[in-house]
């Protein structure tokens, strides 16, 4: 009986202590939600349910083992009372003996006989019994919700199996200090279980912090400071020597940044010497002008020599004054943005041959599909279209193909788009021209030619909501054209 007491008195000490540390660690909350913050408070939230998920079955099984507690006890008593078998039980001595036990009637079955040790009369009616030799998982956790949340004032009975000596053994409980008992318990699991949590948080934020957030913070950080100066070499992250994913992002990032940095130096180079060039075309076209008014005089004197050398010389101005004037519409700051609107292409159609014959007047121009309508800027399309029939009368002139012919024909399409081809019958582009069709400068093959006709008029149509792509063809060159309908 002493050893049981003394196991009592100790579980109902402790509650203090650890209460005290409950309420020394309840203010440490995460002051920011970032993403550490986020992380702290989700792992705390996982803890406290896997604590909870153990909490109610650890108190059930409490419960239970208290019970098995005062039976032994009572089978201690019970040894007491064989003991004394030569003398009678006084009535002060059962008391004590109960009292320790904390049940008001102990009853011992065993060896055809039966001890009762109760010092008031037995009551005529018990609140719950049970059997803890076939007590189930349900009941133990229904038994235990009933004894905290609705007790009984009368006594409960318990029944179980006794130790070798002991048939069986039974005992009137009242509710009272088991339920005291099951609350001072359920107090020290939750408290233990908070501060499980918290120091289980706080190892799990600390290694978050180290191994994910200070990366990341570092990440967003350089790509805050890079974007504030892409240009400035310095602020190119250095790459750790970390091999998983955030080292590989951080390398990633480097190689992006490096990259993109070189390609904004070199635009900006680009975009000053656009504007040297710009500058001096502007410059230079005066003074073609000049030069071609000159020719244009020149064509009108008698002298043989003068005669067949003035042709050659205004061509050659009027090449030069096209390049400048080519440079300076594609060195523009930035095209107008298109008035979408319904565009018949009849008009548009109708002005091509015009177009072709100002560059060549050998070159016929058929059409076909102008009824159609477009959803576009009808200037821009007709600039775009102007382009793509020039560039293919140009390509046409001295190639000398029979019949050289430029063919406009629009149709209708899938999904409300209406699809322009621009061919000729000519020799087709060579692979080199293929690679940099569309790049300004870059694309022309015939000598004097600027390069700018198909990227003006690839982004004027991209601009209108279209696209511009160059066919594979057996023989010739064929552009189309796909805009939506209006």
């Amino acid at each position: 009986m002493s050893r049981v007491a003394a196991d009592t008195d100790s579980i109902v000490g402790l509650p203090r202590e650890v209460s005290v540390a409950s309420r020394d660690g309840a203010d440490l909350r995460p002051r920011r939600l970032g993403l550490s913050g986020r992380l702290f408070l989700v792992t705390v939230a996982f803890v406290v349910v896997a604590e909870i998920l153990t909490f109610v079955p650890a108190v059930a099984n409490y419960r239970i083992e208290w019970m098995d507690d005062r039976l032994a006890a009572a089978q201690v008593a019970a040894l007491v009372l064989d003991g004394r078998t030569a003398e009678p039980v006084s009535e002060a001595l059962e008391s004590r003996l109960l009292a320790g036990v904390n049940a008001r009637a102990i009853a011992v079955r065993g060896a055809g006989a039966q001890r009762l040790l109760a010092t008031e009369p037995i009551p005529e009616r018990v609140a719950d019994t049970v059997d803890l030799g076939a007590v189930t998982t349900w009941d133990s956790l229904r038994g235990a919700w009933r004894t905290l949340v609705s007790p009984v004032s009368e006594p409960i009975r318990v029944v179980g199996q006794g130790k070798p000596g002991f048939g069986q053994v039974e005992i009137l409980l009242d509710e009272a200090p088991l339920r005291t008992a099951m609350i001072d318990y359920a107090l020290r699991l939750a408290v233990s279980s908070l501060i499980i949590a918290a120091v289980a948080a706080g190892l799990v934020f600390v290694v978050l912090q180290v191994l994910i957030v200070r990366p990341v913070r570092r990440l967003a950080t350089n790509i805050t400071a890079f974007a504030d100066a892409p240009e400035d070499a310095g602020r190119i992250i250095a790459p750790s020597d970390r091999t998983d994913e955030i080292g590989q992002a951080e390398a990633a990032l480097a190689k992006m940044q490096r990259g993109l940095a070189d390609q904004l130096r070199q635009k900006r180079r680009l975009a000053e010497l656009g504007l040297a060039v710009s500058k001096i075309s502007h410059e230079l076209r005066n003074l073609l002008t000049g030069a071609q008014l000159l020719g244009d005089r020149l064509e009108a004197t008698a002298d043989p020599s003068v005669q067949r050398i003035a042709p050659l010389l205004v061509g050659t101005l009027a090449r030069a004054i096209r390049f400048c004037e080519g440079t300076l519409a594609y060195g523009r700051a930035i095209e107008p943005e298109p008035h979408l609107a319904p565009t018949p292409l009849a008009p548009l159609f109708a002005d091509l041959p015009d177009i072709a014959a100002l560059a060549n007047r050998t070159v016929a121009v058929e059409t076909q599909g102008q009824d159609l309508v477009v959803l576009a800027d009808s200037e821009q399309l007709a600039r775009a279209l102007a382009n793509l029939v020039r560039n293919a009368v140009q390509a046409l002139d001295g190639a000398g193909t029979s019949n050289p012919t430029v063919r406009v024909s629009a149709s209708a399409g899938p999904e409300g788009r209406v699809t322009i081809l621009v061919s000729d019958n000519g020799p087709g582009l060579p692979p080199r021209a293929r690679q940099n069709l569309f790049a300004p400068f870059q694309g022309s093959v015939r000598a004097g030619g600027t390069g700018l006709g198909l990227p003006i008029a690839a982004e004027l149509i991209e601009m209108n909501g279209g696209t511009l792509t160059l066919d594979e063809t057996a023989g010739g060159t064929r552009f189309r054209i796909v805009l939506p309908a209006a």
